[in-house]
């Protein structure tokens, strides 16, 4: 039986609204349409995003990278200020910079938005940022989802998270199986605090009273534009030392949760360890001013945020100089930050193995300049 009356639909009434999720997928459309080449069949709309993968019958033995992620707490600042175009290019480096690590050139990522109320304009607001920073690194958006979830999550409240595929030849993978002793670490600058480590900003800026329109002077900028600062994207410059390095360059490290030192040791063998010296570089102002403020050591800090590193890289000795001018000529601030040595286990603030890995250790020396 088919009902003629305008009376709203009970999924309507239970607070979901389908012609809301309609408007926003055609406000959508032509960002996504910006990151689909020839690659991509049938465009948006299926009910799965189809690639072609005939590139891959020219590789040797091509390996399927994948990583999924979200952006964490930092949704909640774009929320609180109703900013929501940045939000896109935070996920797509946290998944797509975690393909690059092992050497994989990202094909095509989907993304998944979960809200309490669709408003199409907010929900076009964060796609257009994810496909904008899709294009930049070079992955097709093939497709997502957004998902109303009213009485879950509140009107005004939503979630995202991402997946991503890549490939990389097999004997061009990268890991803890090339890098040796004496390697050198290449730090790589961070834009600021990335997607990391805000539960505890929100609860620094929460005791303190601090509003994020607040000018910090120390930042030259509000608070909430500080941490809304989109986190950067390493995956071209990377791929650029990758092409011009070859075997020389052994490994990538991405700084995310964490920090530091817990990320490099993932990709360390066991029986090295990495020193890295803190004289090499001076924190972004954002990572002193939280920590001054909210009473933060520097061993929770180090745990918690990036410092100011976001992407680090392992290259044999002999191509470190090399490895920053192609790195600088990518738009990537580099620098020299430390080396690989033997294993030492008579250094308890080592940093040994994280999230289920049994790495290196890393142990940070120094004191930052001010």
């Amino acid at each position: 039986m088919t009902s003629t009356s305008s009376a709203p639909s009970a999924y309507a009434a239970a607070g979901v609204d389908v012609e809301a999720g309609d408007r926003a997928v055609v406000l959508m459309r032509e960002a996504v349409a910006l990151t689909q080449g020839a690659e991509v069949v049938g465009g948006a709309g299926g009910f799965a995003g189809l690639f072609d993968a005939s590139a891959l019958l020219g590789y040797r033995r091509p390996l399927l990278a994948t990583s999924t992620d979200g952006v964490g707490t930092k949704v909640a600042v774009a929320q609180a200020l109703d900013l929501h175009g940045t939000i896109g290019q935070d996920l797509v480096a946290m998944v797509v910079d975690d393909l690059v690590v092992c050497g994989a050139r990202p094909l095509f990522m989907t993304d998944y938005i979960a809200c309490g109320r669709v408003v199409p304009e907010r929900i076009a607001e964060v796609v257009g940022g994810i496909a904008r920073a899709c294009e930049e690194v070079g992955a097709a958006l093939v497709g997502g989802e957004t998902a109303e979830h009213p009485g879950l999550l509140g009107p005004d409240e939503y979630d995202v998270a991402g997946a991503a595929t890549g490939v990389v030849e097999a004997d061009a993978l990268l890991g803890p199986a090339r890098v040796r002793e004496g390697d050198v670490v290449v730090a790589m600058a961070s834009s600021g605090l990335h997607s990391n480590g805000y539960s505890l900003v929100r609860r620094i800026v929460a005791d303190a009273g601090w509003a994020y329109d607040r000018h910090v002077a120390e930042l030259g900028r509000t608070l909430g534009e500080e941490l809304l600062e989109p986190t950067a994207l390493y995956t071209r410059p990377c791929l650029a030392l990758a092409d011009r390095l070859g075997e020389q360059l052994h490994a990538f490290s991405h700084v995310t949760g964490g920090g530091l030192a817990s990320n490099l040791a993932r990709v360390l063998p066991a029986h090295l360890d990495a020193e890295v010296d803190r004289t090499s570089w001076t924190p972004l102002p954002v990572f002193t001013a939280l920590a001054e403020v909210g009473g933060v050591d520097r061993a929770s800090a180090e745990g918690t945020w990036n410092q100011g590193v976001g992407m680090v890289a392992l290259v044999d000795a002999s191509s470190a100089d090399e490895a920053v001018a192609v790195l600088s000529a990518a738009g990537v601030r580099s620098w020299v930050a430390g080396a690989v040595t033997a294993r030492r286990d008579d250094d308890a603030a080592v940093v040994r193995g994280s999230k289920g890995v049994d790495g290196g250790g890393v142990r940070l020396v120094g004191e930052h300049p001010r």
